[in-house]
């Protein structure tokens, strides 16, 4: 696996840490701008942006309310850092890290303006992966890359009881692409948890069931996503646990919240295997888990061992699809997993 320069990987973390720093306001967009306006005796604030070759406008305030002007001005310092992270972006895109297809930036960064992840939301699936390589050092392989959609996760429990509500999400979707539609369930004609806008890219929410099989059918309404639905699904939780941060090189880069990389490389041998029907998708969950495998032997070789025996010891059918996740894996890369086992239980039994 190609790693990527040290100088290449401390601009990542860099641009991680503004990401992070950074605090936009969630009504005025980086892109647009503040226009002063005098109306008779007396000067306004209005913000001004472009979207879809049309210009908008929205009125702000008076200029004499000092906490008004005040946020005028902290937005003019936002806006500087915006376009020093963009040029960051695209510095790290030059240099081989992975930018999202279209339109899957403009997607999660509608999702985080509207605080899904400040409200403890994750982004799993393919958009995430391509989130590993300026976290763990290495250029991922393209053809694990390719999806036509985005999937976002979060517990049912946090969002009942976080009490707080994101805008409905065909609302958020909508505000920057029109053609967003529901998809209607299957098993439940009240509410939904995907959307596809005209070009068939599609939108999902997920949320962890560890319950009977009957909460698996319908997809669960979430307070959290304004009582749209998210649908349940086994073993979520284990891949959503304790999750990380990372950049979306979009824009100025997104910050977003994924799962740790451990947890997504064991968790997609399992659902390589439970894929069986769909062969196109299981062949990209292998690669995709082998890629972070050969990355976290490196990097994290405990924390890989530590999510692989946490899904071990879940019971023995989580066993039978691990051991055949993992004899789908290369020869090279079993080895590579087999090596960072073993030094766990060397470790684990010197500790006794």
């Amino acid at each position: 696996m190609e790693t990527i320069s040290l100088a290449t990987q401390t601009m990542f973390a860099e641009l991680l840490q503004r990401c992070l720093d950074a605090e936009f306001d969630e009504t005025y967009q980086e892109r647009g701008n503040f226009r002063r306006r005098r109306k008779g005796n007396h000067f306004y604030w209005y913000f001004q942006w472009d979207a879809k070759g049309r210009k908008h406008e929205k009125y702000v305030g008076p200029v004499s309310d000092k906490s008004i002007t005040d946020r005028v001005e902290r937005f003019a310092e936002i806006k500087s850092s915006f376009k020093q992270r963009r040029e960051m972006v695209r510095a790290l895109i030059a240099a081989g890290l992975q930018q999202p297809l279209s339109p899957a930036g403009d997607v999660v960064s509608a999702m985080w303006r509207a605080g899904f992840f400040r409200l403890r939301g994750v982004l799993v699936g393919t958009t995430a992966y391509g989130c590993y390589a300026g976290l763990l050092g290495v250029r991922l392989a393209s053809t694990a890359l390719v999806t036509n959609d985005a999937d976002f996760a979060l517990f049912w429990g946090v969002s009942e009881n976080i009490g707080e509500s994101m805008q409905p999400p065909l609302t958020i979707l909508k505000e920057f692409d029109p053609s967003f539609r529901e998809l209607p369930h299957i098993n439940d004609p009240f509410v939904t948890n995907r959307y596809a806008n005209k070009d068939g890219y599609k939108v999902e929410f997920l949320t962890p069931n560890r319950g009977s099989e009957q909460h698996q059918a319908k997809p669960a309404r979430m307070k959290a996503l304004a009582g749209s639905g998210a649908q349940p699904l086994r073993r979520l939780d284990f891949l959503i646990h304790q999750p990380e941060r990372s950049v979306l090189l979009y824009g100025g880069g997104v910050p977003v919240t994924i799962p740790r990389a451990e947890r997504y490389a064991v968790h997609k041998l399992i659902v390589a295997v439970e894929r069986q029907q769909d062969q196109v998708k299981s062949i990209k969950d292998i690669l995709q888990a082998s890629q972070l495998i050969e990355a976290l032997h490196k990097r994290r070789p405990l924390e890989l061992a530590e999510a692989w025996e946490t899904a071990w010891a879940e019971g023995d059918r989580w066993r039978e699809k691990l051991e055949k996740g993992r004899a789908r894996l290369s020869t090279d890369t079993q080895k590579l997993l087999t090596e960072v086992l073993e030094q766990y239980k060397r470790s684990q039994q010197r500790r006794r």
